[in-house]
């Protein structure tokens, strides 16, 4: 036997093997992560515990691929890749996306924590110097009309004070539709007609392809709320955040005794939005104890593909979520035991 040949042959594969686990690719796989019980991470100013179940929090991971781990996500059915352009604007690295992810994600807790606030009857204020556009994804329909550092003033003749409110304003409706904008650009006010194209997560959802960045903004809140969300980055877990932060200042348990997961960004007039990686997200809320799920209703069809045993519930606005959980807390839950309730009646409730 050859044993040098063996050894040299060895001695390739395994160089080729670690090749392919540490090359990096221009693409970015997706995967399901874990659902967070926000117990765990918010905490509101003198209230009490008094709920039965949980509010989670969905993530997915993000990571750029090597060879194998492109050819595993491929073939998974739970992951995605994307290519780096439809992830990442040109000129913007790695770092400053998750810089921008983390801005967002702060965003997105002043956000919930004016919504929670007022539909619980606080009054709050926002101080806010406005949107500006950082960056374009390629092939951007509004590239070469709209400019980096042209400020967003109104959407469709909406006054617009946070990057959340935007994508919310030109989901309503199709691809292709013009969107009207104003911008101030050198101190000059324009209004300026964009089309959208295609969402490359989601080809039914409209989108201008920039990157915008809240300037400066915070509410004035009456009381303390401790958000620690660690690195988790992104606008898409507003809506729980509500939640959450309304279930501990309700004197009632909002959750019924159920552990409820959801996804989606919100809004200042309490829309619920459109927002990536749904079908991870139904996947890591299945692998917990989660029994329903809420989602934004322009990602309902990728999120019935996904689930295959959690109960999935289409919303577009705060007012539907919390008139679903109203109508968990009115049955008589004497005869269901969580985790194993009806869920056809559930679906005829909601549909009717």
């Amino acid at each position: 036997m050859d044993y040098k040949r063996l050894l040299r042959t060895a001695i390739i594969v395994g160089f080729i093997a670690a090749l392919g686990f540490f090359i990096q690719l221009d693409y970015f796989l997706i995967r399901p992560s874990r659902a967070v019980n926000l117990r765990d991470l918010i905490s509101v100013e003198n209230t009490v515990e008094n709920d039965r179940g949980s509010i989670y929090l969905l993530t997915v991971t993000q990571q750029r691929a090597t060879p194998l781990t492109a050819i595993y996500g491929y073939f998974h059915p739970h992951m995605d890749l994307n290519p780096m352009e439809r992830v990442i604007p040109r000129d913007m690295s790695e770092e400053e996306y998750r810089e921008l992810l983390a801005e967002n994600m702060i965003e997105s807790r002043h956000l919930a924590q004016v919504v929670a606030l007022r539909r619980s009857g606080f009054d709050v204020d926002i101080i806010s110097d406005g949107v500006k556009i950082i960056g374009f994804l390629e092939d951007a329909p509004a590239e070469g009309i709209l400019q980096e550092d042209d400020q967003i003033l109104t959407v469709d003749g909406t006054p617009v004070f946070l990057a959340t409110e935007v994508p919310l304003l030109v989901q309503d409706r199709e691809v292709g539709e013009e969107v009207l904008l104003t911008v101030k650009r050198n101190s000059q006010d324009l209004e300026l007609l964009v089309p959208t194209g295609p969402h490359p997560d989601d080809s039914d959802m409209p989108f201008l392809g920039i990157f915008i960045q809240t300037l400066p903004w915070e509410p004035v809140v009456p009381l303390e709320i401790k958000m620690d969300t660690g690195r988790i980055g992104g606008p898409s877990a507003g809506l729980m955040f509500v939640l959450e932060i309304m279930n501990q200042l309700s004197p009632d348990d909002l959750t019924a005794g159920y552990n409820i997961a959801g996804t989606g960004s919100i809004d200042l007039n309490e829309k619920v939005g459109r927002i990536g990686g749904v079908p991870q997200k139904v996947i890591a809320a299945e692998n917990s104890d989660a029994e329903i799920f809420f989602v934004p209703k322009g990602n309902y069809e990728q999120a019935k593909r996904a689930a295959r045993k959690i109960e999935v519930v289409p919303v577009s606005e705060l007012e539907e979520v919390l008139d679903y959980l109203d109508s968990l807390n009115n049955k008589d839950l004497s005869s269901c035991v969580p985790g194993s309730f009806d869920t056809a009646w559930i679906k005829v409730l909601y549909l009717s």
